[in-house]
């Protein structure tokens, strides 16, 4: 049985992992940790980390980027895994993962689905084939009026996938309405959608000579993000320390 504490339990995604854990036979949330009390849940939540004391195997992380130190801390001192989930990390709180992931597992991934997942491994094949052919690239990502940081932090995983593939040898192109001039062909266009209630669509666009190939993921409910949060969970009981990533649980499938 893995043993959870929920890191942001009274969060929407918080919520969501709640209650799908209840579905799980080899899983349990033992304790959750968050500032707001409006939520009554099944086990004991605590406001501040620090005063957590239940026993526990692994943290799932669906707080705030100010929260992250915090529970770092927390994860490292107390020899608990954890998998981040908070997305819009400064420069300062990457450096402080990495330096986590020396003492303790540590799992970050900038989107839980194991679709999107498995969709970037995808990717490290067919750019490949489509780049040195002399397909144009270009990213589309759409998500709620909600969201703050755009664009996507998957969208810029998926083109960080792609150009770690062709050796960091293509620049990201953001806005183009800042000059007038053609297309160049070492860059990789993503372009944020904000609208309505969206859950998260991510397009890799592969544009060439009288030929489009599409890849796209598509998210209709958050649960997605939170079934991968659960099987990283358990990917990551009893792992030593060190960083990883959703394609160490796919592989591992």
């Amino acid at each position: 049985m893995t043993k959870v504490i929920m890191h942001g339990c009274n969060g929407k995604m918080g919520q969501v992992i709640t209650a799908l854990c209840k579905e799980e036979n080899d899983l349990e949330i033992v304790a959750g940790i968050d500032v707001s009390n409006h939520i009554v849940q099944e086990y004991p939540v605590f406001s501040n980390i620090e005063d957590c004391d239940v026993e526990a195997d692994v943290i799932i992380d669906f707080a705030s980027v100010k929260a992250v130190e915090a529970l770092l801390s927390y994860s490292t001192s107390r020899k608990i895994p954890v998998v981040l989930c908070t997305t819009g990390l400064s420069q300062q709180q990457e450096e402080a993962v990495k330096q986590a992931a020396e003492r303790v597992a540590v799992l970050k991934s900038a989107n839980m689905s194991l679709g999107i997942n498995l969709l970037m491994d995808v990717l490290k094949k067919a750019v490949h084939v489509l780049a040195s052919a002399g397909f144009d690239m270009e990213i589309i990502e759409k998500h709620h009026n909600q969201k703050i940081d755009a664009p996507s932090g998957t969208a810029l995983a998926l083109a960080e996938v792609l150009n770690e593939e062709l050796e960091h040898t293509y620049t990201y192109q953001f806005d183009r309405t800042k000059e007038r001039k053609k297309r160049e062909k070492q860059e990789i266009g993503i372009h944020a959608l904000r609208g309505g209630n969206i859950v998260g669509e991510h397009e890799v666009l592969f544009a060439g000579t009288d030929e489009v190939i599409t890849f796209s993921h598509t998210a209709y409910s958050k649960q997605v993000f939170a079934k991968g949060a659960i099987e990283a969970a358990k990917f990551l009981k009893d792992k030593p320390q060190g960083l990883y990533h959703m394609g160490d649980v796919i592989e591992a499938k």
